[in-house]
């Protein structure tokens, strides 16, 4: 769908939508508001969405953070025409000046998911985040594109087998997927579903946060606490590079000083959490 498309008139009807059609920054270009509404296209299909919205009303009542209400149809649907829409929530998105926020967001939200039943539409999942999930927990074996083939390799070296693993269901990209407003708790949206133990969520954030962000040093151990937080951290970026090398053009090339990138916050993971 192209980054202006925009919901017609008789999905904002199905929706009860009434008002301007205002783009919204972020998500690709493709979310809009109408009416205090975010509409975006639908990602997944009837049914994932439909799963989503209702894991979100009954998320709803928690505390430690806010999530977005989905709006339904007038007929219950949570999709018309390919089209969703949840309630507008303020304020502004982390990481940066919420680093710990978002920690705690994590810690809160993944609480209240762990008696949620194993979604079985994730086995189906193909996207390049879902290639990178499956290679990092070492179900799925790829070669990467050449750039980036040397820093794969070495983060393959540094996985080991873990001592715990409780699994459920987690959100795999929080980093800038938590709104913070005053006096509010913080807002989780664009829930991006896997079944992994949840501190793995937490180490994508800060893996995140070495690759793309300022982290401050002292969150490295963010989770320490937990025995296998050093390999949770390989392996979130793995999870990344993978969802990269997947996400390349058909020549197979990254941006000037990608591999570099990868390459150096794998040596700080070692350096600093003396992995080896």
């Amino acid at each position: 769908m192209p980054s202006n498309a925009v919901p017609a008139p008789a999905v904002l009807d199905a929706f009860g939508a009434k008002g301007s059609v205002v783009p919204l920054a972020g998500g690709q270009g493709r979310s809009v508001l109408v009416g205090g509404f975010v509409f975006k296209p639908a990602e997944g299909t009837d049914d994932e969405v439909e799963w989503a919205a209702s894991l979100f009303e009954e998320l709803a009542s928690d505390s430690g953070f806010r999530v977005p209400l989905p709006l339904r149809a007038a007929d219950g649907r949570s999709v018309v025409d390919g089209w969703t829409a949840n309630e507008f929530l303020t304020g502004q998105p982390g990481p940066e000046e919420h680093w710990t926020g978002v920690l705690s967001a994590d810690r809160a939200f993944h609480n209240a998911l762990r008696h949620v039943p194993r979604p079985g539409f994730l086995d189906r999942h193909v996207h390049p985040w879902a290639v990178g999930d499956r290679v990092a927990w070492g179900e799925q074996d790829i070669d990467v594109i050449d750039d980036l083939a040397a820093p794969y390799s070495t983060l393959l070296e540094l996985r080991r087998p873990l001592t715990q693993d409780t699994a459920q269901l987690i959100h795999g990209d929080l980093t800038g997927n938590v709104l913070f407003a005053p006096d509010q708790v913080p807002a989780v949206i664009d829930f991006s579903p896997y079944w992994r133990p949840p501190v793995f969520a937490e180490a994508i954030v800060v893996a995140d946060g070495l690759l793309w962000y300022d982290l401050p040093s002292d969150l490295l151990a963010a989770g320490s606490d937990h025995p296998d937080w050093p390999q949770m951290l390989i392996r979130a970026l793995i999870f990344r590079l993978v969802a990269h090398s997947e996400s390349a053009g058909p020549l197979g090339e990254t941006h000037p000083g990608e591999p570099d990138r990868y390459a150096r916050t794998a040596e700080i993971v070692v350096s600093q959490l003396a992995l080896l």
